[in-house]
């Protein structure tokens, strides 16, 4: 049977002017029965859409903070430095995948950059700007394989049908975070203090978008791995 092809968001390491990948992002989605490809950094618009006839989806991973001007705000201190690269390809990328109805799962800056692109907001820095509830613990340390925190599955949500749960514990490493939910998304699941931890778009086949991070858990946790399973199985040409 043939496996789809999944083009993978590189991840850019500016000090060394050099591009880099971790191994759970490939890996997890081999495990789920794809083919993933790194994708270049740089790329044009006619490129893209020469890429795109070989790939069946798209993986956007997470890296730098998305270009606050994008979201309409100038960059506080709090925020780290974005790469306009890559903010660049993604827009890009986006457009065209959603123009051919392709499968999109996004992770921590993922989430992220979807809804920033569907005209929302985030939050430069959660633990200058998100008011704590509860003390959850969204910037974990190593290591980063074990769940740290719980999130509420919407009943309504495409993950709620794919897991068949309504809780979920989960890893978590990030600084930033949805803070204005942008148009046409849909919130799939919250954290314990009220954070948006997932979203997706409904008039799509599969655009999905996490905080948490399966790929570094996908191998102890089987909700993991359900994540990107479903997401292969969507990216399969007959499905």
């Amino acid at each position: 049977m043939r496996k789809p092809v999944i083009g993978v968001i590189p991840l850019y390491d500016e000090k060394r002017e050099s591009l880099w990948m971790l191994p759970g992002y490939l890996d997890g989605l081999a495990e789920a029965g794809a083919i993933p490809v790194i994708l270049p950094l740089h790329a044009s618009v006619e490129e893209l859409h020469q890429t795109d006839a070989m790939l069946d989806g798209y993986l956007f991973t997470g890296g730098q903070d998305v270009n606050p001007a994008l979201y309409g705000e100038k960059p506080r201190s709090c925020c780290g430095a974005p790469c306009e690269e890559r903010d660049l390809l993604e827009q890009r990328i986006y457009e065209i995948a959603c123009g051919q109805d392709k499968p999109i799962l996004g992770i921590c800056r993922g989430i992220q950059l979807l809804n920033v692109l569907h005209g929302g907001s985030l939050y430069q820095d959660l633990a200058q700007e998100f008011p704590e509830k509860s003390g959850v613990e969204h910037h974990m340390t190593a290591p980063y394989d074990r769940t740290v925190h719980g999130v509420e599955i919407r009943r309504d949500s495409p993950l709620y049908r794919t897991l068949g749960k309504e809780s979920l514990r989960v890893n978590s490493y990030h600084h930033q975070g949805v803070k204005r939910v942008g148009e046409g998304l849909q919130i799939m699941a919250v954290a314990e203090d009220g954070l948006v931890e997932a979203l997706c778009r409904k008039d799509k086949r599969f655009v999905w978008a996490l905080q948490w991070h399966p790929e570094l858990i996908y191998q102890k946790d089987g909700d993991a791995l359900k994540v990107f399973q479903a997401f292969v199985k969507a990216c399969l040409p007959e499905s």
